[in-house]
């Protein structure tokens, strides 16, 4: 499959659909965040359908669309337009894929324990080489578990929007692989740059969100139609906020090598898909 596009509801997009199946072009609605994405699934009518697409961005009210919905709609409900808390849960379901849903409960499940009066064996158990006394380098999970371990709300508020946000946009287009691969490896890798620069007391997913921020925003200007994109905007964010993190600004410490490991596995993973998938 491939985008088409967005819209800002599902209505609009159900229209677009209902008027490229008259065409025998067959197209599906994925939600996002904010709006959904219209996906081609039949790829050998790519220029047509993404030339029809463009058309109905500029002329959404044609009166076309009305009767494509008429002839070819399906009258049983398949969205629930209204608001709410159940539509909170769906839209936060819909919008990521098992891995990214398991990843962010285990996080949440780990703070929540560690806040319950348990923090010193979480962390005894979970910790980088040589935080505590009690490990030894036969417990190889040392070099990943650092990455579900945060000490504040808005440490572990941070990453997990955007874990969900961007690694819920990866699994949802490209698949649970390679977003399994920059969890592994940016959870791994960018964590003994930290202990070399810092020593072994350090915590968070923030490798992998500079990880997948990264490829990200680097598959969408590489491959454009792989359905996946960081605005500009996000990712000069996320780069002024690397920056802070070498300063007193923030007021905190920061994983800096980790952040920068991330960034790097995450843009070297994308350079890599992206010269693959163009072959």
């Amino acid at each position: 499959m491939m985008t088409l596009g967005q819209l800002p509801n599902a209505r609009a997009a159900q229209a677009f659909i209902d008027y490229a199946k008259g065409l025998g072009i067959r197209c599906q609605i994925e939600p996002l965040p904010q709006g959904v994405a219209v996906m081609l699934v039949d790829l050998d009518f790519e220029a047509q359908a993404q030339a029809e697409f463009n058309h109905f961005l500029q002329h959404p009210y044609d009166a076309k669309y009305l009767q494509a919905s008429w002839d070819n709609g399906d009258t049983r409900p398949k969205f629930d337009y209204g608001s709410g808390t159940l539509g909170l849960v769906q839209q936060f379901i819909t919008g990521a894929g098992p891995l990214t849903l398991v990843t962010f409960f285990i996080c949440v499940i780990v703070f929540a324990v560690m806040n319950l009066g348990f923090a010193n064996p979480v962390f005894e158990l979970l910790s980088f080489f040589n935080a505590t006394a009690s490990e030894n380098y036969q417990q190889f999970w040392r070099v990943f578990t650092p990455s579900l371990m945060h000490f504040s709300v808005m440490h572990i508020a941070f990453n997990l929007l955007w874990w969900w946000y961007l690694g819920g946009k990866i699994e949802n287009r490209l698949g649970t692989r390679p977003l399994l691969f920059l969890l592994l490896a940016a959870g791994t890798l960018p964590n003994i740059v930290q202990y070399f620069m810092t020593g072994p007391n350090f915590g968070g997913l923030s490798g992998v969100v500079y990880a997948i921020a990264g490829y990200t925003w680097l598959m969408g200007i590489r491959k454009p139609n792989c359905g996946i994109g960081l605005p500009q905007s996000y990712m000069g964010f996320m780069m002024v906020w690397l920056v802070l993190g070498f300063t007193d600004i923030l007021g905190m410490p920061m994983a800096n090598g980790a952040h920068i490991g991330g960034l790097l596995v995450g843009l070297a993973q994308a350079l890599f898909d992206s010269r693959k998938t163009t072959k």
